[in-house]
């Protein structure tokens, strides 16, 4: 789960919360059938930041869309969930420089501006038992104040070099994700890596929202999974560069 901050999104687009959160919400009723279909179909991908392109240099572009059903150690996200998303994108670079700095999670905040702390809760390398804590800002918004959301996420499932899968609370002041799941895969063919990310949420507050404020905020998601696929790209393509 990955909120962007005011700097990144505009308030009008934030819509209550962006919450990108590494690890995807649980906790409340599931919705009507009428919201999912609209969250099925909503999720247009974001606007691209300002100065910024979703255009890989590979020819392929973030792809914004509903969860699609990915597993990872056996392990996938809500599909039942009220929203859901999934995204994908091209890194020109080699998978294991995109997977060691995918899960070099004490080393987010260097990259992605919307994350404002992060600690491990444990040592040593990322596995399927660890967890870390992490915070980011929730811009003013006509459904809520600003708030900071603190994200407790706990590693699910591991498989070196292909997934992860994480999953957690996100809790503010103002507004409160009661779960959340987040998965990621990754592939290589031809010396480029295809990464592939999908995200659940559950949350009490989705439960009030209907028509366009419920469309809004499952275009968050989308937009938030862009965003950190687009900072992915940028920090291992500027990295290898360097090299």
């Amino acid at each position: 789960m990955q909120l962007s901050n005011s700097a990144r999104w505009p308030v009008a687009r934030i819509a209550a919360v962006a919450v990108g959160f590494a690890a995807v919400v649980t906790g409340c009723g599931p919705g009507d059938d009428a919201s999912r279909a609209r969250s099925s179909a909503a999720a247009p991908a974001a606007e691209s930041p300002a100065g910024s392109s979703a255009e890989s240099s590979a020819g392929s572009s973030v792809k914004a869309a509903p969860g699609k059903g990915e597993t990872c150690d056996g392990m996938g996200i809500d599909l039942e969930a009220p929203v859901t998303s999934s995204s994908e994108i091209v890194i020109n670079a080699p998978l294991r420089k995109v997977w060691e700095t995918h899960v070099d999670v004490e080393g987010w905040a260097g990259w992605q501006k919307a994350i404002a702390t992060i600690e491990r809760l444990d040592p040593g390398p990322l596995s399927d038992t660890s967890r870390f804590r992490w915070t980011t800002p929730v811009p003013e918004s006509k459904f809520s104040p600003a708030d900071t959301l603190s994200i407790t996420s706990s590693v699910k499932g591991l498989e070196e070099g292909e997934c992860v899968i994480w999953q957690g609370p996100a809790i503010g002041k103002a507004i409160s994700i009661e779960k959340g799941v987040h998965l990621w895969k990754f592939t290589e063919k031809d010396g480029v890596t295809h990464v592939h990310t999908e995200e659940s949420w559950e949350a009490a507050f989705l439960d009030s929202l209907k028509g366009p404020d419920f469309d809004a905020v499952a275009a968050m998601l989308g937009g938030g999974l862009d965003l950190w696929l687009q900072d992915l790209k940028a920090k291992v393509e500027g990295s290898t560069a360097g090299n």
